[in-house]
């Protein structure tokens, strides 16, 4: 009688134990999805409200190692990437503003999404199966980023993912800014711990219309816009650029930089040529690449005052290197420091300008049968 109670005290025991671990491992493996998802999550907060009564987020991205990125809806801009020096100290590497209004106020298109076609086109003309259309021409007799009002001054739908990145749409209609199709839009911004800033873009239509997306961060690597990138070194994988006449319109030549204040084969110091090319970088670069749609190192830009260091990965045939040239130091910064001419720099992934009217560039043109699909990648690093 006794032995047969201790064998039920026993197996109570036991079941009781084999209970507490269980319910011990499932709240155990509950701290680790919350754990998991804390650190997927993406920050949002208010950046400010449009005159129409819109209600504009800023969403801030941060990885294993601390590394940030904040992007707003409105325009798609990247106000802010956060990255340590060679000795860990934290700096903003690109020209951004705190709030809203600096924005709609009017920037030269700090940190901002471009579409729907980045860079020129002459006289903001193409033709297109038989229909010339008419854009407008916001950049003297030409048309620049996608004109009056292009996709850096349009809200976007923003849906943070469950990876951790931030996915942004737009549908821009039929006949806007003058562009033929209803085109729906989507990029993805992430923030790998490889300290990767990672851009992927993908657009439909449903007319045959000309597409070149980009993003048009100016980036000091020393964090400290009151200084100039003209020392900053550069390195662009790329033999060939296109030149441009007076008004920063491709002639349609492919010129050899050999022997050229272009040529950033090799690391080379910003301001050693500068002076050599009429009002200063800003052209597109014809990346030595294969044909293929792969990923290609196309430049690396590196400040030896922080030891940072970026890498441009692209699937793009084209790179514009945009000097900061019309920088006059009528913009100030967060700290009150004026954003002088060559305050930072822009390296802009594309198609090349103006191809809607060049038959032998690469064409822009995406079809309705088409999926538009790029990839770019900013890599920073230290040395």
């Amino acid at each position: 009688m006794i032995s047969h109670l201790f064998y039920q005290h026993d197996l109570s025991t036991v079941a009781n134990l084999f209970v507490c671990v269980l319910l011990l491992t499932v709240v155990l493996a509950g701290c680790a999805k919350t754990d998991t998802l804390e650190k997927e999550k993406i920050e949002q907060e208010t950046f400010g409200t449009l005159e129409d009564g819109r209600e504009v987020s800023l969403f801030t991205l941060t990885n294993a190692n601390e590394m940030e990125v904040q992007i707003t809806n409105y325009g798609g801009i990247v106000t802010a990437i956060r990255t340590p020096d060679r000795n860990g100290n934290m700096d903003n590497v690109v020209l951004g503003f705190e709030s809203l209004d600096k924005y709609t106020a009017g920037t030269p298109y700090f940190g901002a999404l471009i579409g729907r076609y980045g860079n020129r086109i002459a006289d903001g003309q193409f033709t297109l199966d038989g229909t010339e259309y008419q854009l407008p021409q916001n950049d003297g007799n030409n048309h620049l980023h996608g004109g009056e009002k292009g996709f850096d001054k349009v809200l976007w739908d923003a849906q943070p993912q469950d990876d951790g990145s931030l996915k942004l749409t737009y549908l821009s209609e039929d006949g806007e800014q003058g562009y033929p199709g209803n085109l729906d839009v989507a990029v993805v911004y992430s923030l790998t711990d490889a300290n990767e800033l990672k851009i992927e873009y993908e657009a439909t239509t449903d007319k045959a219309t000309p597409v070149n997306l980009t993003n048009h961060s100016y980036f000091n690597l020393s964090g400290h816009p009151d200084s100039t990138i003209l020392g900053h070194e550069l390195k662009i994988n790329a033999a060939q650029y296109t030149p441009v006449d007076n008004e920063l319109i491709p002639t349609g030549e492919l010129k050899d930089v050999a022997g050229t204040a272009f040529n950033f084969m090799d690391f080379n110091e910003i301001g050693a040529r500068i002076d050599q090319v009429e009002g200063g970088y800003d052209h597109n670069w014809v990346l030595s690449r294969n044909s293929d749609d792969s990923l290609f190192h196309a430049a690396t830009l590196y400040d030896d005052t922080s030891g940072r260091e970026m890498k441009v990965l692209t699937t793009e045939p084209g790179l514009q290197f945009y000097s900061g040239n019309f920088l006059d130091g009528s913009m100030q910064g967060p700290n009150g420091a004026p954003f002088v001419q060559h305050a930072a720099l822009c390296l802009e992934t594309q198609h090349f300008p103006n191809s809607p009217n060049e038959a032998d560039f690469p064409s822009t043109i995406l079809e309705p049968t088409e999926i538009y699909q790029t990839t770019t990648i900013y890599e920073f690093s230290t040395r």
